[in-house]
C-alpha cells in the first residue's frame, strides 16, 4: 500500500514533548547566568560621579561617537486565512485562522481538510487561499486509524477499519506501491492525499466529486481524492515549495478541542 516517503516522517516536538537535552541546554543557560552573577568578584561600592561616568561611556563607542542602538526588529505580523468569497465551515475557519494567527503552521502551507463537508482548503504560508475542491474520504465514519491497518492489503482492510484520521500533520511527498506520486498524511496509516482514481466504475468517483452534496464523497479506504488539476497545480506544488501543515478536522468532536483552536480577534463578535 505504501512506499516510504522521500524523507523520514517527522512529528513536531511540541507533538511528543520537548526534544532530549533541550531541557539540559536550558538549564546550563541559566545557571551559568546566574553563577555570573553570584560568582563574580565583589567590587567596592562606586561613587555617584563615578557611576555616571560609566554610565557615559557604555553609551559611547571607542571613538567617542554615540554608539549605535541594536536594531529593533518589527513584531511578527499576526495572519489569517484569506477564504474571500469561498464557503466554508465554522470549524474550517477557525481552524485556518488559529492555524497562522499563533504560528502553528511554523511558517509552512496550511492545509485544512473538512470531513463532515467533504472539502479541502489550501493556504499559502501568508494565508492567501491558493484553492479549494471538494474531495473523497474513508467510508467509515471516524477519526481514528485502526492500529496496523496501514500494512494490510487493500482488500483485507475491513469497512469499518476506512477512516480518514483527524489530526495534525506535516505533508511530505512521496510514492505509493504503484510508484505514484502521493503527499502523504499520516504514512503509518498509509493515508495521503492523490488524484482520485476512477478505476472501478461502480464507484462513480468523478460522479460524486462532481456532485453538489458531501452525503456521496464517503468512498475511499481512508484517502483523500481530489480532482487532477487541483492536486498537481495547487496542492502538490505547494508542498513541494513550503511544505504544508494538515489539518484534518475531527467529525466526532469539535475541531478546537482536537487542536487546541481558539478564535482569532477578527473572529471575535463585539460583545452586545
Amino acid at each position: 500500500m505504501k512506499n516510504p516517503p522521500q524523507s523520514p516522517k517527522r512529528v513536531d516536538a511540541w507533538r511528543t514533548g520537548l526534544w532530549p537535552g533541550a531541557g539540559v541546554l536550558a538549564v546550563v543557560v541559566v545557571l551559568g547566568l546566574g553563577f555570573g552573577a553570584v560568582w563574580s568578584p565583589a567590587q567596592p561600592p562606586m561613587s555617584a560621579p563615578e557611576a555616571q561616568r560609566q554610565v557615559g561611556q557604555a553609551a559611547t563607542s571607542p571613538g567617542g561617537s554615540p554608539a549605535a542602538s541594536p536594531v529593533q526588529q518589527p513584531p511578527p505580523v499576526p495572519r489569517q486565512a484569506q477564504f474571500g468569497e469561498e464557503p466554508a465551515s465554522r470549524d474550517a475557519r477557525q481552524t485556518a485562522n488559529w492555524a497562522l494567527y499563533s504560528g502553528d503552521n511554523q511558517s509552512r502551507g496550511v492545509v485544512v481538510v473538512d470531513k463532515k463537508d467533504a472539502k479541502v482548503f489550501v493556504f499559502d504560508r501568508d494565508g492567501a487561499l491558493q484553492g479549494a475542491a471538494p474531495a473523497l474520504m474513508g467510508s467509515a465514519i471516524g477519526d481514528h486509524s485502526v492500529p496496523g491497518v496501514g500494512d494490510k492489503p487493500v482488500a483485507q482492510v475491513l469497512p469499518e477499519e476506512r477512516t480518514t484520521p483527524a489530526g495534525r500533520f506535516i505533508a511530505e511527498v512521496g510514492l505509493n506501491a504503484n510508484g505514484e506520486d502521493v503527499v502523504w498524511v499520516h504514512y503509518e496509516a498509509a493515508v495521503s492525499m492523490h488524484r482520485v482514481r476512477a478505476n472501478v466504475k461502480s464507484e462513480r468517483r468523478l460522479e460524486r466529486l462532481a456532485s453538489s452534496t458531501a452525503a456521496d464523497n464517503r468512498i475511499s479506504f481512508g484517502c483523500i481524492n481530489l480532482p487532477v488539476t487541483f492536486y498537481e497545480k495547487v496542492l502538490s506544488p505547494l508542498v513541494r515549495g513550503t511544505g504544508a501543515v494538515v489539518y484534518v478536522l475531527p467529525e466526532t468532536q469539535p475541531a478546537a478541542a482536537l487542536f487546541g483552536a481558539y478564535d482569532v480577534p477578527s473572529m471575535v463578535k463585539p460583545a452586545r
